[in-house]
């Protein structure tokens, strides 16, 4: 099991943010792909057309979500926390992701930071222009 944490920079409000990775229409919106989400503590989650799956644990509106990530087999809980920061350029997204499968983590580093953040970073600054 590998644990993965890094910052990435959002140019828009934490706020805005949170509503990004939290709102299944807005999720929708920035990744292009069916999205099930809700913000109820316990609530079932699936981002990618299913590619994502897991279980909501907690939520601060925002400022934090933590998320258990399921993989096939495995017994202790992945736990993907992100914590939003207020930043000169709008958000730093402070990503950490604990017991990642070994042979998951390549794809799931590469996934975070292209997928994931590297795509919502994206759709942010394309809206600004």
């Amino acid at each position: 099991m590998k644990d993965f944490k890094k910052y990435f920079i959002i140019n828009e409000e934490p706020a805005i943010v949170y509503q990004a990775l939290t709102n299944e229409a807005t999720l929708r919106l920035w990744t292009g792909e069916p999205a099930v989400m809700g913000t109820e503590p316990g609530s079932e989650f699936s981002l990618w057309d299913e590619s994502i799956t897991g279980k909501n644990i907690a939520f601060e509106p925002g400022k934090k979500l933590v998320q258990q990530w399921y993989f096939e087999g495995q017994e202790e809980p992945s736990i993907v926390t992100i914590i939003l920061h207020a930043h000169k350029q709008g958000t730093s997204a402070e990503l950490r992701h604990t017991n990642i499968p070994d042979d998951a983590y390549q794809n799931m580093v590469e996934g975070w930071n292209e997928s994931y953040f590297g795509v919502l970073a994206e759709f942010y600054e394309n809206d600004q222009d």
